[in-house]
């Protein structure tokens, strides 16, 4: 069994797994258009996450980290992965295209939340979701954190990889974030 991480799992992998390839889907666009009320937000206050929507353009390609579950580990890491993302995502089958050339592309699980989902949040423009994002915090930290590790994160991935609905909404947040600490 292979997992993609597209969000979260790209920096914070709490499971064990045997390898880890850098490589892409198609067909899709990362989007952080997810409501968080259990890891970086609350109930009250909602914090905003990554989920994949699907593009017009089945050439389009999100990024991200694929790990392979040992056989003696895919029941525990399905049961973990099933309860850490409970909130509105559910298992998909995509083709993942390794980065290193000397592989075939193969079939792998990701988790995905889609629009009929209670915590769907949709898309709004970038300076929305900043505030949003600088605002909210949740039993996994910060809301702002996460933006902030994902952004990092894909850029020592995938550096010549754009990925411009992730850096525009850094970018926001970094701006919001200064202007916070000017009025503290």
């Amino acid at each position: 069994m292979w997992v993609f991480g597209y969000g979260s799992l790209v920096w914070k992998v709490d499971f064990n797994y045997e390898c880890k390839l850098v490589g892409y889907i198609k067909g899709y666009h990362r989007r952080f258009y997810q409501h968080s009320i259990d890891h970086r937000g609350v109930p009250e206050n909602p914090g905003r996450v990554v989920t994949l929507i699907p593009s017009e353009d089945v050439n389009d390609t999100v990024w991200g980290v694929a790990y392979k579950i040992r056989d003696e580990d895919i029941e525990q890491v399905t049961t973990h992965l099933d309860y850490r993302e409970k909130n509105g995502y559910s298992k998909k089958l995509v083709t993942f295209h390794p980065a290193i050339s000397n592989w075939q592309p193969f079939v792998i699980t990701l988790y995905v939340a889609t629009k009929e989902n209670v915590s769907y949040a949709g898309p709004a423009p970038i300076e929305e979701i900043a505030k949003q994002v600088i605002s909210c915090s949740g039993p996994s930290g910060t809301n702002k954190e996460y933006v902030y590790n994902l952004a990092k994160a894909m850029r020592q991935l995938a550096p010549d990889v754009k990925d411009d609905h992730l850096f525009q909404l850094e970018t926001a947040v970094r701006e919001l974030d200064k202007d916070r600490g000017k009025n503290s």
